[in-house]
């Protein structure tokens, strides 16, 4: 993909995959014009500008703002060519007390970036999803699933813009702020036992750098309207705390408001409009401007059967406890010790 003379801009993007997304393109795409780190914590922007600074990366720009003023996002959508839609609320407990502020930012947040995009010039815009928006019983799992049908529908109303809204949804990404692996290091070293919310629980799992391989695949190859799923191991819950902690109590506490058992990524209903490309699956729009025909011999395409789901329980592929502590020590914790 071209970006020579380019500019990308990233909201949410001081977050994990906000900044892994800046180290890879600053790192394999040198040539690119202007990278715009869009968030409004204007103290992790201070942060990240030391990790990443302009003197050494004069590409970079920081700015903050809200993807609830669409004013903002406007003028920062200036002289913008590809857009990333990192930006979420996505806690699900603080999520479910606090709704409004939830609807705001995901839903919101995602119909104003649907609108600047089309008051200025952007080619490309790439919204990250998650499984939790794959039949959803939390809040912030109906709030993704919205955002999605948004960027998905923003395809059909675009007139003769070239420009392509696609989605990529993934499961737990390992070792991002907030999710359980660093969780149950920290609880380990701090007080020497690891809550168990059910353990039965499952979960799909990706690596950063496996999140950014996708969001560039869909940045480069999508043509409008897809959702982009990985082929992806999961994990078992109490495999991940004895990979973590062998000798830690391990206390069953209950599943928080909103949790499942298993995520999905794709239910059998999807599988009408779900195609298998090797690497990934697509969910493909009901509705879309190009032939389906030329779809399939473009990516060698194969529909999947009827009824096809995708979900952590019952998954092909699974994470060990060995292959855990491999991935802990290679993307978490150089240092880390069970």
């Amino acid at each position: 993909m071209e970006f020579k003379g380019k500019s990308l801009l990233i909201t949410g993007g001081t977050g994990s995959l906000g900044k892994a997304l800046t180290s890879h393109i600053l790192s394999n795409h040198s040539e690119i014009r202007r990278l715009i780190i869009f968030s409004r914590d204007e103290q992790k922007q201070f942060q990240m500008a030391q990790e990443f600074p302009v003197s050494k990366f004069p590409q970079i720009r920081f700015f903050i703002g809200d993807v609830r003023d669409k004013d903002r996002l406007i003028r920062a959508f200036k002289g913008v060519d590809y857009v990333i839609h990192a930006a979420a609320m996505k806690h699900v407990h603080l999520a479910e007390y606090n709704p409004e502020e939830c609807i705001k930012t995901n839903v919101g947040g995602a119909q104003n970036v649907v609108d600047a995009c089309f008051e200025t010039n952007v080619e490309r815009v790439v919204a990250l999803s998650t499984d939790k928006a794959c039949a959803p019983i939390n809040l912030y799992g109906a709030t993704k699933l919205t955002s999605d049908k948004l960027f998905v529908a923003a395809n059909n109303i675009k007139g003769d813009s070239p420009i392509r809204f696609s989605v990529v949804r993934y499961g737990n990404v390992m070792g991002s702020n907030g999710s359980v692996i660093p969780f149950f290091i920290n609880k380990k070293n701090t007080e020497g036992k690891l809550p168990i919310t059910d353990p039965k629980m499952t979960r799909f799992n990706i690596s950063l750098q496996g999140g950014v391989d996708m969001v560039m695949h869909a940045l480069e190859n999508a043509w409008g309207g897809e959702i982009f799923v990985p082929k992806i191991p999961s994990y078992r819950i109490m495999d991940v705390a004895e990979a973590i902690g062998p000798s830690c109590e391990k206390p069953i506490v209950g599943i928080r408001p909103g949790e499942k058992v298993h995520e999905e990524m794709i239910t059998s209903s999807d599988s009408f409009y779900t195609y298998d490309l090797g690497k990934y699956y697509v969910i493909i729009p009901a509705t879309h401007k190009w032939k389906i025909d030329d779809f399939k011999t473009t990516f060698n395409a194969e529909k999947v059967s009827e009824g096809f789901s995708y979900n952590s329980g019952d998954n092909e592929e699974w994470e060990t406890i060995e292959s855990l502590r491999k991935l802990i020590i290679e993307h978490v914790d150089p240092n880390f010790i069970a």
